[in-house]
Parts: C-alpha cells; structure tokens; sequence
C-alpha cells in the first residue's frame, strides 16, 4: 500500500490576539491521497482557510506532524519550504491577487520566474494555458481590462503554470457571479480528472458537493469526512517536463533583469513619484560631476595661464625679499650671471630683465607704457605668443637696436586700426621701430607694454646698466625645486654673498591647485551630502513601497520565491531608482557644461569618463546600501500574514 500524498497527524495551531491565546487547529489528523478531490468546509473562524495555508506550507503548524509525499515538512527551511510551493503547489485565491502592472500572461509566467524557467519557454507555455482555458484572445489585457471570471482562470493558469500537482482553491467561486462560478468549478473538475490533487476550501456546500469527498471542520476540529456521489477515479498525475530550464548563473541574471523590468513598469506606472524619489540622487550626482569637472576646468586654466605666464620659470630679483629697501643700491645681478645660468643642463633659456617707464608717441597719440628690456628669447620664456611680426634676436641685443615689440593694448592705443609694423614711435626721447605684435597676458588687463632689447634701455632710457631682474626658463621634467637650490648655490658662489631672492612660478602653480583641489573637496562633500539624503529618501520610498505592496510580496512567496529573491528584487529596483536618478544627473551636469562650461567662459567644466562612472558607482551603492533595509523587510514578512493584510 503506498504512502498518502499528504498525511497529517495531531496538527495544532494557535494565534496570539489582543493578549488572548486563539486555537485555530487542535489536534487535525487528516490522509489525502493523490488524485483526490477534496473541499473543506466550515463557517468563518472554523480553522478551514488556517489548515489550507498549511497544507500548502505557507504556514508552519505549532505541534504535530505534517508529511508531504513521505517527507516531514514541519522542519524544513524557509527557502525549502519555498521550493516545495515551486514544484508541487497551485494556489487559487477569491480574489484573484493578479499584479495589476503585469499583464495576463505575465501574471502567469510568476511562478516559472522563479523556478529558473527560460523567458521564451515561460512565455509559450502561459500562452498555452492561458489558450487552453478560452483567453487566446486576453494575453496582453491588464486585469483592469478583464471580468472577475476572466481573472480567476488567469489565476487558475498561473496555478498550473508549473505544474500544479497539488490545486488549493481558498473560496474560488466566492467573488463570482453563478455562472462564472460554474465555469471555474469545471475547470477545476477537469484538472481534477487530469490527475491534479484538487483541494477546495469554501463555505458554499453547493460548491462542495461538487467534490469527491467532503470534510467539514468545526472550531479546529474535523467534525465530519465522507464521499460523494461526485466521486471519479482520476487519470494518474503526470508532471510536465516539456519546461527548460536555466543554470543557476543564468538564472540570478534573469531574476535581476525582471526585476529591473518590475521597477522600470512600477515607476512609469508612478511617474511624479518616481521624480520625487529620485529627485535628491540627480541633485547629488550632477553636483559630484559638475564639481569635478569644474575643479578640472579650472585646474586645466589655471595651469594653462601659468604656463602663458611663465610656469616652469625661477625670477630672480636682487635684495633679500620683496620690499627691501636695499635692493635699489645692489647692482650685483649681471650678464654674466644670465650667461652662467644659460651653461647649467637644468636650464632651457633665461632672459636679463630692465624695467623702466616713459611716454610713448605716435602723431598726436601719447600713453604712458611700461619699457621692458629683455633678452631675445623673453617671449618663449615667459611663454608670450608673438601675435604679428617677430621678435628681436640676439644680434640686436649686441647692437643695442632700437626694434620694439609692443603688445595688442598700446597697438590698438596708440595706431587704433592701423597696421603698426614698421612704424616708427617715440618711447621718450628714442625712436623706435615696431617690428612685432605680442598677444595680451590672460588676466593682464589694459597694461601697456613695450619689449626692447635689455641692452637698449639700458643706455637709451634708464641709463643704468642693472639688472632688476632674471628669469630662467627650466629644461622640461626638471624638478623646480632642486633647480631653485642649485641656482641659489651657484649664485652665492658668484656673488660671494646672499643679495638676491629667488621666485619660483611653480609654487604659485602649487598653491593654486591645492585651493582648487580644497575647494572642490568641499562642494564634492556637500554634493555627497545631497546624494546621502537622496539616498535616504529612497530608502523611506522603498518602505512604503513594501507596505502598498505586501499582497504581492505574499503571492510571491506563495508562488515559490524565496526569501533571497524578494530580496534582490527590492534591492534591484532601489538601484534602478537610484541609476535612473544617476542617468538624469549625469544628463543635467553635461547640459550644464553645455550651456555654461565653455573653456572660454566665466567656469570652465572638463568632464570625464571616469568622474561619471564614479558617480554612476556612488549611486549604486547609495541603491544597494539604501535599498537594502526596505528589502530585508519584505523578505522577512510572513506570507500568510502579507496575503491577508488589506
């Protein structure tokens, strides 16, 4: 004699209610056999929806011993438990529990999601079940769309989806009208005759009279088991193995994309909730890479400006700082000193430097100018690009030639549209030929300047042969500060003294790079401010999304998913939420850039990929760790207790 598909001995089980101990089950001993067709029946608080929530290991009894095809199922884990009611279960509710955003056939593709079936399989099969019981026609339909009929054979089909050995129907006719109910009880009658164990519960004994046998429960006890005149002897159950399946790594990346695709539906379905959630992650992530690229724009013009300026340089100056009164009466800096820099492997060019002031003259056109005298290669040490005509060369220098380099400022001053090359302007009391155009240094504003070979002003205008300043352009790669040391011995050998300080751009350049990294560090920390209370209004989003949707949480559970898939899905569509909101950051800082981050504008933005994928990580993990508490929550809830909550 084989075993009973379902045997139970002494269940129990109790509820705890308002301080009161409530007994729903006492002691049930109860044998069912494979291919039966059984309705339970009992008036409402009898025990019967109680000891159907068991049978169908959505509940765990509190004593007794519950088998399953020989197998105790009182010990098993929730996740075995769960794997139970993948493979051998087919719940049937009153009302229905269809997802509202999945249509037809994917409310009854549910069950084959998780137990790893492929997509295209799943989907010919639910059209098969869905055909088979007259909705050919509804595949695509929402259950807003279809008739309370309609929607308990979508559920009958999602029932059967894998297989269904076992049908449990908690009240399937009560929200039917009469003739609804007589088509479901036929289908069912049919299933039975299939082979599926077909177990009703229902207060109707119409309903139940329809089955092969009847057992009425009474306050937790079974008060009566008999047959019916409705009794057939059924086909033996034979379990469809057409359904392939996936490996497991397959398996957790199509969990992952359906529940990329649930969150994507659920936020269109929810538009302007959706945008509130996701509103603190797009305002802290286009701050993080708005900053960055700002900082980056900035550094990159910063750097370029010392670089037109002169970055890789060392000024010398005589004295011993600046504001020495004394430097006025040393005249220690030379030629020499210039020539005996230029022999030194560390240095690229260096440019003697007198300064003087006069007035400059063209026709009736007079402006007050600076007179630099310099060497030939000033420009390229300081980094000046020449805009029209050349520069002086050294041979000029030696000639004390009375060529002139003037900037754009005293062009357009003294000649407006005029070419000035090859005229001829009085710089006090000398004439002087313009044989070149510098362009304007960046931040120079409206200073006037004339170049003129050191050699010049200093017999035709100053009429003093001291050096006030050298300026040494390093050799690429080398370190400025070992330079400045080398030079500061050397020319305390020469001098035989300490009479002259030493500049060096490169500190400037430092300085500048270390505010500009300081103050991006403190809006990125404001930026990751935002994207951690966007992070937490996700999280707070998240719960009340558990709360609205425990009925699917439950049918979930019901339908074989384990704990660890309710998990991933809250946790999937937190990060989904999350990079969507990175998406639209992402977006409105490169709007930004483009509308206002030229190079040439007031703030510079450089972007890069690697600031954005930083971003797009941040809000992943903001989704992850966020999203994680809201999932926890829901993978913990107690199935019964979801499906029963309103």
């Amino acid at each position: 004699m084989t075993a009973p598909l379902i045997e139970i001995v002494g269940l129990t089980r109790t509820f705890h209610l308002g301080g009161e101990t409530v007994t729903a089950l006492d002691g049930v001993d109860l044998s069912i056999e494979a291919g039966e067709m059984i309705a339970i029946v009992g008036a409402s608080g009898s025990g019967k929806s109680t000891l159907m929530n068991i049978l169908g290991c959505l509940d765990r009894p509190d004593g007794g011993v519950f088998r399953l095809a020989g197998q105790e199922v009182s010990t098993l884990s929730q996740d075995e438990l769960a794997r139970l009611r993948r493979r051998r279960f087919g719940f049937i509710f009153q009302r229905y529990h269809l997802m509202s955003n999945l249509t037809a056939a994917g409310n009854v593709e549910v069950p084959a999601i998780y137990a790893g079936t492929q997509s295209s399989a799943r989907r010919k099969r639910s059209e098969v079940l869905l055909s088979r019981l007259g909705l050919k026609e509804r595949l695509n339909y929402q259950p807003n769309k279809l008739s309370g009929g309609q929607q308990q054979r979508v559920s009958i089909a999602r029932a059967l989806m894998n297989g269904g050995e076992i049908i449990l129907a908690d009240e399937p006719t009560g929200a039917l009208d009469a003739r609804s109910g007589e088509a479901v009880m036929e289908i069912l009658k049919e299933l039975h005759a299939d082979g599926h164990t077909v177990i009703i519960v229902t207060h109707d004994m119409a309903v139940a009279e329809q089955a092969g046998r009847v057992i009425e429960i009474r306050q937790g006890r079974i008060v009566a088991d008999r047959r019916t005149n409705a009794f057939a002897s059924p086909q033996p159950y034979q379990r469809d193995d057409e359904v392939s399946h996936v490996t497991s790594m397959a398996s957790l990346r199509q969990s992952v994309a359906n529940a990329a695709a649930m969150a994507l539906r659920s936020m269109a379905a929810q538009p302007l909730r959706a945008a509130l959630t996701m509103l603190g992650i797009v305002i802290g992530i286009a701050a993080v890479v708005a900053v960055v690229a700002l900082g980056d724009g900035s550094q990159q013009r910063v750097l370029t400006q010392m670089e037109e300026l002169g970055a890789s340089t060392i000024e010398i100056y005589p004295g011993r700082d600046w504001g020495d009164e004394a430097s006025a009466t040393i005249r220690s800096l030379s030629v020499g000193d210039a020539q005996a820099l230029m022999a030194q492997p560390y240095v690229s060019a260096v440019s003697p430097m007198v300064a003087s002031s006069a007035r400059a003259r063209y026709l009736n056109k007079a402006v007050n100018v600076s007179v630099n005298g310099v060497g030939a290669d000033h420009l390229a040490v300081r980094g000046r690009k020449l805009e029209e005509g050349r520069m002086f060369d050294v041979a000029a220098v030696e000639q004390l030639a009375t060529d002139a380099v003037i900037d754009r400022n005293t062009a357009r001053r003294l000649f407006g549209s005029e070419n000035p090359l090859g005229q001829s302007i009085m710089v006090g009391r000398v004439p002087v030929t313009i044989i070149g155009i510098a362009a304007q240094t960046p931040g120079g504003g409206q200073n006037l300047e004339i170049f003129m070979p050191y050699t010049s002003v200093a017999a035709r205008i100053s009429g003093s042969n001291r050096l006030d300043q050298l300026i040494v352009k390093l050799a690429d790669k080398v370190d400025s500060a070992q330079a400045e040391r080398a030079i500061d011995r050397m020319l305390q050998e020469r001098h035989g003294t300490k009479d002259f300080f030493i500049f060096n751009n490169d500190q400037m350049r430092k300085a500048i790079e270390k505010t500009s990294r300081t103050m991006t560090s403190l809006i990125t920390a404001v930026a990751a401010i935002a994207l951690l209370v966007g992070g937490i209004g996700v999280m707070n989003i998240m719960l009340v999304s558990v709360t609205e949707r425990t009925k699917e949480i439950g049918l979930r559970m019901a339908v074989g998913a384990r704990q660890s898939d309710i998990m991933l899905q809250f946790l999937v569509e937190a990060t989904v939420i999350c990079m969507a909101g990175a998406a639209a950051g992402v977006g409105l800082a490169l709007t930004a850039g483009l509308l206002f981050g030229h190079q040439g504008g007031d703030f510079p933005m450089v972007f890069s990929i690697q600031s954005i994928v930083l971003a797009c990580a941040a809000a992943t993990l903001v989704g992850l760790t966020f999203g994680f508490f809201p999932a926890r929550n829901a993978a913990r809830l107690d199935p019964v207790d979801a499906l029963s909550r309103d």
